[in-house]
């Protein structure tokens, strides 16, 4: 019976950082608009496990479309053992929070990130 690592938390990366949000992941390709790296307080940049150039701009945030997103980007991920091991590693170690840029704080590839490490 395989231990499964403890769910992170996720939170936008513009919320001021807490002592409770552990080691402090930023998942976005991008570095968030407007934040210097003090600003962020950015443990870890995985830019490699967030989704390709082409899944972002195609889910582009729009409600509908975050089933399709969710499902696409899990095949990304179950094709990148190096960051999805990175970031498990990370979890199993402590209490990490996933940091976005995103609005949509349900709907954000952070949010699927936690879901799909939740599931595996």
């Amino acid at each position: 019976m395989s231990r499964r690592s403890p769910r992170p938390g996720v939170k936008r990366v513009y919320e001021p950082p807490q002592a409770s949000d552990g080691t402090r992941v930023l998942v976005d390709r991008i570095w968030p608009r407007g934040l210097t790296k003090e600003q962020a307080s950015v443990d870890v940049w995985l830019r490699d496990i967030a989704p390709s150039a082409g899944l972002r701009t195609w889910f582009g945030h729009i409600p509908n479309r975050w089933r399709e997103f969710q499902k696409q980007y899990f095949e990304e991920l179950r094709s990148n053992h190096t960051a999805v091991d990175h970031l498990t590693d990370l979890v199993s170690a402590g209490k990490v929070t996933l940091l976005f840029g995103a609005r949509d704080v349900e709907r954000n590839n952070a949010v699927a990130l936690a879901d799909y490490l939740a599931a595996h």
